[in-house]
């Protein structure tokens, strides 16, 4: 079994498993640490033995023994050993999930939902469902909220006990909860997403896997509720976003801004795919904060050369964005199409008002936009200490490498200015 691919897999089939068990046993907390074992005795054994013809229903079965097991242990001194090692696993619950009607009756789409459960905190219900259906780990998540991995992992610990504790039964919600849980859910999304298409650490600038992950997922909730524009909205995000990946690094895996990349690697199809799903719900009424992100997405995609970009269009967008929206990643990229559209200065004054900002003020992408508008802006020296000052806050090897070898053509070539400065990423 090859690694990638493995981890691939891995990561598809993790939540399905762990839906089948919860479905079946209940006892979310327990189901998920049985889970993480049969997931490790996968990663141990097919490497060795090849992957079984049906790797779902061989994860079910592990994680399933593995269970019975820790509950035989908890529940003996409750005297319930008996019935729970009566307990069977039927052959329509380890049918693979691709036998199983999509929508309403899979149970990632379920395990979805509840991990969003209303008994949890927004920041608990985020956390959760990264760690339970978007398999990102405790530290990827606790850089995601800005913590220490201590602190995320009892807030991960506790969140499980609370679902544990409301005996909240296995099923998709009824339309009305859905309602009051579709906000966190696509905020989940966007963040599994962003993991995986800039991750914030390693040695890659991108990795598929979340990326596809957050994808796959979009589109079952897409599925679940069309009418939604803010749902289509998301999914239209995602797709105008990830079909720039294939050009955003080079062949040694360095970083290519936007501005330099090869557009005709762009993925056409995710970019038409992604208009047609961002034109439809801007037509549905006043637009959401996914829908405006995507219809930016569409204005950098569609146009033939970074030349052509539409900065005025993007900056009356950003602001618009910028009223419904705290986020401070939103008024840095603000800056950045104030910077394209207003000459740098512009952008470099929309800066300032963010250096107080203690959200952002120690986040690399700060300090590499302000290195990009003081090199467009002719301050060379400056813009090598913000580049060196980007560099050693980056997490990311492949940012780390771009900022230092910025820093360091400043020094080399201190008369070519920088063409264009790359937009950061979507902010989750």
């Amino acid at each position: 079994m090859d690694g990638i691919a493995g981890e691939g897999l891995l990561r598809e089939l993790a939540p399905q498993v762990l839906g089948a068990l919860v479905r079946r046993y209940g006892h979310f907390d327990t189901a998920e640490d049985a889970v993480q074992e049969a997931l490790l005795a996968a990663a141990t054994q097919w490497p060795e033995q090849g992957v079984p013809d049906d790797p779902r229903a061989w994860l079910i079965t592990v994680a399933a023994r593995r269970l019975t097991d820790l509950l035989r242990a908890e529940q003996a001194r409750r005297r319930r050993e008996d019935t729970v090692a009566a307990r069977a696993l039927p052959d329509d619950w380890l049918a693979p999930a691709a036998d199983q009607p999509a929508g309403a009756s899979d149970d990632t789409l379920i395990l979805l939902f509840m991990c969003c459960h209303p008994s949890l905190t927004p920041d608990s219900q985020i956390a959760l469902t990264l760690r339970a259906v978007g398999g990102l780990t405790t530290a990827e998540i606790a850089r995601a909220f800005m913590v220490s991995e201590a602190t995320m992992t009892r807030r991960i610990t506790r969140a499980k006990q609370r679902v544990k504790d409301s005996g909240l039964p296995f099923r998709l919600p009824r339309a009305a909860e859905r309602a009051e849980r579709l906000g966190v859910v696509l905020h989940v999304l966007y963040l599994i997403f962003n993991e995986g298409y800039a991750s914030t650490s390693g040695p890659d600038l991108h990795r598929a896997e979340p990326a596809a992950e957050a994808i796959r997922l979009a589109r079952m909730v897409h599925r679940l509720l069309p009418g939604d524009a803010e749902v289509a909205g998301l999914l239209a995000l995602m797709l105008l976003t990830d079909a720039r990946s294939p050009a955003r690094t080079g062949p040694d895996g360095a970083l290519i801004p936007m501005a330099e990349q090869d557009r005709g690697r762009w993925n056409a199809a995710y970019i038409a795919e992604g208009v047609e799903l961002v034109t439809g719900a801007l037509s549905r009424g006043t637009p959401g904060p996914y829908q405006l992100q995507a219809a930016i997405a569409a204005l950098h995609d569609e146009a033939p050369t970074a030349e052509e970009t539409d900065w005025p269009q993007i900056t009356a967008l950003y602001e618009l964005l910028m009223r419904i929206s705290g986020n401070p990643m939103v008024a840095l990229n603000h800056a950045v199409a104030v910077a394209m559209a207003h000459g740098p200065w512009a952008g470099l004054d929309r800066l300032e008002r963010l250096r107080d900002d203690d959200r952002v003020s120690g986040d690399h992408r700060l300090h590499a936009v302000r290195a990009h508008l003081l090199e467009m802006a002719g301050d060379l020296a400056g813009a090598r200490q913000a580049y060196e000052e980007a560099a050693g806050r980056a997490m990311s090897l492949p940012q780390q490498r771009y900022l230092h070898a910025r820093a360091a053509r400043l020094s080399a070539e201190p008369d070519v200015p920088q063409r264009d400065p790359d937009p950061t990423q979507p902010a989750p």
